[in-house]
């Protein structure tokens, strides 16, 4: 397994938390951060005062490695039942 996914959505973690981190302080990419970061529906559940966004963030780069992890996983379910 090449873990093409896990690659791929890691990066895309590492850049929504990047341009969360430049431009938070617009709503739009406020928006788009919030709607994309999976930790960041749940993060306010506990601590909704004073949010450091560094867990934050780093919640945010391993929810997307473990869904880019979980596609590569079905993908080589998927070739090795097409494939018997």
């Amino acid at each position: 397994m090449r873990y093409k996914y896990t690659k791929i959505l890691t990066v895309v973690g590492i850049v929504l938390c990047f341009i969360h981190y430049i431009g938070h302080e617009y709503d739009p990419v406020y928006l788009l951060f919030y709607s994309l970061s999976v930790p960041a529906w749940f993060y306010p559940i506990f601590t909704y005062t004073n949010i450091n966004p560094w867990p934050l963030y780093l919640l945010t780069i391993l929810s997307w490695t473990i869904i880019g992890y979980a596609v590569d996983r079905f993908s080589v379910y998927r070739r090795a039942k097409d494939g018997e």
